[in-house]
């Protein structure tokens, strides 16, 4: 075999990029949910949690508030106390990545927050270093 047949044949085997992924280098994480009688158990939060560089506190605050509901962390699992379809933790998982973890500015998702007091927090992006106040 020549070389550009054998090149060819290399290329052909390589998936195309467009179909493997989106293209962006950071996408919202879906969670995935269990429901066992009256509480609904986010199986895959530790994963989540790390993918937006949150504490598991932290997000998990954020998440009893929105969806009005006491819960807690074990290992690595979100238990909340009530029955929730997929859609409704998904949507408030993209509404508080869009709020508290994606840059203003620069929207890349490399960021942190520092409390200034109760209720409000600065958004600080390592990437472009814009400050925005959050409120969550």
């Amino acid at each position: 075999m020549d070389y550009d047949k054998l090149l060819d044949r290399a290329r052909a085997s390589i998936p195309d990029k467009e179909k493997l992924t989106s293209g962006e280098r950071f996408e919202t994480p879906k969670a995935v949910l269990m429901i066992q009688g009256n509480k609904t158990i986010i199986t895959n939060y530790g994963d989540i949690c790390s993918r937006i560089r949150r504490t598991d506190v932290e997000f998990a605050k954020y998440l009893f508030k929105e969806l009005a509901v006491p819960g807690e962390v074990q290992a690595g699992r979100l238990i909340l106390s009530g029955k929730f379809s997929d859609r409704v933790v998904n949507d408030r998982i993209q509404n508080y990545v869009t709020t508290a973890v994606i840059c203003k500015e620069c929207r890349k998702p490399d960021t942190h927050l520092e409390g200034i007091d109760r209720h409000l927090k600065m958004l600080i992006c390592e990437a472009c270093g814009a400050k925005a106040p959050v409120r969550i």
